[in-house]
């Protein structure tokens, strides 16, 4: 199976006179791509607050795929930095700037350098759906039940 071809503009937040890598995988075998911050200048995002970061790259996805911003564990666990609604998804259609909404749910303010790693970028493939609008539904196991329905 040959990889999937996405094509990746670099836009000015990314390009000289400090490129900025284009996204990659930090191994070989790793879901995600990392996006990096294309700030110009230190940002500071204090406790309780969000951030729309961008990365310098807009992209063109194939038909029928998506881009899935999640968020990057280190951060989250060492800094309480998220992706505030991950994933957040790209759409095919979509041809502007990538950013990342990021929020500080830690307890100290984080500032984010230039390049630096925030996020990870996973493609996916996207089934489409045709909606049928029904009378009724077949039973299940579950029924109706809702949060919390099947224990803790």
């Amino acid at each position: 199976m040959s990889p999937l071809r996405v094509s990746l503009l670099r836009l000015p937040p990314a390009a000289a006179p400090d490129p900025l890598p284009m996204p990659e995988r930090a191994t070989a075998q790793a879901a995600g791509l990392d996006l990096r911050a294309a700030v110009r200048q230190p940002l500071t995002i204090e406790p309780g607050q969000r951030a729309l970061v961008p990365t310098g790259f807009a992209m063109q996805l194939p038909a029928d795929h998506e881009g899935q911003i999640r968020p990057r564990s280190g951060l989250a666990l060492r800094h309480g930095l998220t992706v505030l609604n991950a994933p957040g998804t790209i759409d095919a259609d979509y041809r502007g700037e990538i950013k990342v909404l990021l929020v500080n749910l830690g307890q100290e303010p984080f500032t984010l350098e230039r390049g630096e790693r925030i996020a990870q970028l996973v493609i996916a493939p996207v089934i489409s759906a045709t909606l049928v609008e029904v009378e009724t539904l077949d039973d299940s196991a579950r029924g109706a039940g809702g949060f919390g329905h099947t224990g803790r």
